[in-house]
């Protein structure tokens, strides 16, 4: 099996073959290795690739850094698709490893502790083994390359911008600082002239304006500060003017004072641009983070850990406590309590927070801010807008700021409200409307028309021998009644039954049955099984009176006999006399005899269909009493037997014992 070395250099590929083997095996391979003579006889130059261009260079080692097989490298490896079996030695295993991937190339990649001596002495004597590379050459290319390599992976910062928030937030806090200071000494200083103004006026930016228009107190009367000051302000620092109790200072200190407020003006006119600045650069990179903590928070976060990327990598507890390593170490050295937020303090949300809700709001805002983090880092949305970028965000914005309102009491916000960073409501609450279902009459299927009263369209219908039978579209009169008297005998019942058992309402609670209970004299699970039974009825102070089974049967017979003397009153109405039938009779042209015979046969029969339903009910109810009653004296038959059987049990046991007595007195007495 022959043995191939593969050589990766800055000018380009080298691929040798072994004279030897055993070369790998060889213990004196270390020592042969320091003679370039030896090295020269132990690998043969089989082929050497140059690289066309630095650029050409750069692709190719940016590929051995994916773990992928150059296209440079691959062409070169075909001229091993010759060997049946062989073996290369590479210098990375993970180049090894993507080489055996390579298709019709039978190679059995070697690398690690064996081939690193032999490799060691290739890059020592590489100009004696290529003959035309010198090793001035070879240093400079190495050196280009290394250049190429390291821009190359700083490429990935550079375009997500981390570094410029970084930078901008920290001269940001640098011109605050020095702002503050050089508009405290313009005060301070102008104030030995003018000392009232500091009083009237707190804007540090309208001092300075004023002191660079006006000069000197005297000439405030007369100087226009319409365009710096409001109305009423300024009819206050000019009667401030003419009573001031102020020094007099001279042309050049009044112009020192001058330069030194310009200074004040120039840098709130450069804070404002970085401001400005760092805004749009954090929407641009970090829209969701930005929509949740705002810029001026998120920039802080970013600059604290160094990029977005590492922020992105950081769970929501550190999250929550970044900012605070100081209190978290000393409250873990003491223990005592952890720090519960440490940058996130500033945002408007925990800003909002009081009391202990400080504390559940900065978790849940960490947690929010650590998934819109890794979509800020991760995606690849080049195309979507800033404000699509972060809908995320938004979303969870108006979550938080619900969860919040409810912690406080507070109403919650309306359907369609976005919450801005700081705080302010950007949309107002729409309300949707959304269509009510209704029923659809087109889906219904239609009767064939009747013409008139006596025609009637019957429908043919097959049955099983294929004879037509005729069915009547209409319902008779009578299926008609029935169905009518069984709804009112249903609706009957349902009232009947709400006035027997009237204590059959809304379930009361565990406490005000036990009071019930304890009013009534009996136990709570008695009372409530009779409660809900229907046996107990509330008067109007909220008593309970419990029925007992006899006066629930009472009820109910007094109510049937009602619901049955109701019906017949019904039935009698509706039945007219004898008188009524003789004139109806001498009457034919209202009606006819036969039509008068009918309407008496279906009162009547209507009367017997009554009365037959009514008999019905008293019967179920008393079977359903007499059940009651049989069970209960079942229950009293059964625990008489009981008490028959114990009685003989103790009389047998009496007898046995007395037995017993007699026995022990014979033997006594033998």
């Amino acid at each position: 099996m022959s043995v191939f070395v593969l050589a990766e250099t800055p000018a380009g590929y080298g691929l040798f073959k072994a004279t030897d083997k055993k070369i790998f095996k060889n213990e004196s391979l270390a020592a042969e290795l320091g003679r370039p003579e030896k090295l020269v006889e132990m690998l043969k130059l089989k082929k050497f690739v140059k690289f066309d261009s630095a650029a050409t260079a750069l692709e190719e080692a940016a590929s051995f850094r994916d773990g992928k097989v150059p296209t440079l490298l691959a062409s070169l490896l075909d001229d091993l698709k010759a060997e049946k079996k062989a073996s290369l030695a590479v210098a990375d295993a993970k180049l090894g490893t993507a080489i055996s991937s390579l298709p019709n190339l039978n190679i059995s990649p070697i690398s690690g502790s064996t081939t690193m001596d032999l490799f060691r002495g290739i890059r020592e004597h590489i100009s004696s083994l290529i003959p035309g590379l010198a090793q001035e050459n070879i240093d400079r290319m190495a050196l280009g390359l290394s250049h190429s390599m390291s821009r190359h992976k700083l490429k990935f910062s550079v375009e997500k911008l981390d570094s410029m928030i970084i930078q901008a937030i920290k001269l940001l806090d640098d011109m605050d600082k020095d702002l503050n200071v050089f508009a405290m000494r313009t005060k301070e200083w102008y104030g030995w002239h003018f000392p009232e103004l500091a009083k009237i006026l707190n804007d540090n930016l309208a001092f300075a304006r004023l002191v660079i228009a006006a000069g000197f107190r005297t000439n405030i009367a007369n100087t226009d500060l319409s365009d710096i000051l409001p109305e009423e302000t300024e009819e206050a620092v000019k009667k401030a003017a003419e009573i001031s109790m102020g020094t007099e200072i001279t042309e050049d200190d009044l112009s020192n004072i001058k330069s030194l407020a310009q200074q004040v003006i120039r840098y709130a006119e450069f804070r404002s641009n970085l401001s400005s600045y760092l805004e749009n650069r954090m929407r641009a990179v970090a829209p969701n983070l930005t929509a949740l903590v705002g810029y001026l928070v998120g920039a802080r976060l970013i600059a604290h850990t160094g990029s977005l990327m590492n922020l992105a990598k950081a769970p929501a507890s550190t999250i929550q406590i970044l900012g605070a390593e100081k209190a978290l170490f000393r409250a873990l050295k003491t223990k005592h309590d952890t720090p519960k937020y440490g940058i996130l303090f500033h945002s408007s949300l925990v800003g909002q927070a009081t009391g202990k809700n400080k504390g559940k709001i900065a978790r849940m805002l960490a947690a929010k801010a650590a998934l819109g983090l890794r979509v800020d880092a991760l995606g690849n949305d080049e195309d979507v807008d800033d404000d699509q970028k972060a809908v995320m965000s938004i979303a969870n914005r108006v979550k938080l700021e619900n969860h919040l309102r409810r912690l406080e009491g507070k109403p919650l916000l309306p359907r369609g409200t976005n919450v801005g960073p700081s705080g302010d409501i950007l949309g107002p609450g729409q309300f949707t409307l959304k269509e009510v279902r209704r029923y659809n009459t087109n889906a219904d299927g239609v009767a064939e028309a009747v013409n008139g009263d006596g025609d009637k369209k019957v429908k043919g219908k097959k049955g099983k021998h294929g004879k037509v039978v005729a069915q009547s579209a209409e319902v008779p009169d009578e299926e008609m009644r029935e169905a009518e008297d069984d709804a009112s005998d249903d609706e009957d019942e349902q009232e009947g039954a709400s006035s027997v058992n009237p204590a059959k309402k809304d379930k009361p609670s565990e406490a005000d049955l036990a009071r019930l209970a304890e009013l009534s004299g009996l136990s709570v699970k008695k009372f409530k099984r009779k409660y809900e039974r229907g046996d107990v009825q509330l008067d109007a102070d909220g008593n309970p009176k419990v029925f007992s089974k006899k006066e629930m049967k009472k009820m109910r017979k007094s109510l049937d006999n009602k619901t049955s003397s109701q019906s017949m009153m019904d039935v009698d109405r509706e039945t007219p006399d004898h008188s009524e039938t003789l004139a109806l009779s001498q009457t034919p042209a209202t009606m006819t005899p036969a039509k008068s015979k009918k309407t008496v046969e279906a009162a009547s029969e209507k009367k017997k269909q009554v009365e037959v339903k009514a008999t019905k009910k008293e019967k179920k109810r008393k079977h359903d009493d007499d059940d009651d009653d049989d069970n209960d004296d079942e229950g009293v038959a059964e625990a008489k037997t009981k008490k028959d059987k114990k009685r003989k049990h103790d009389g047998d046991d009496y007898e046995g014992s007395k037995k017993k007595d007699k026995k022990k007195k014979r033997h006594s007495q033998g």
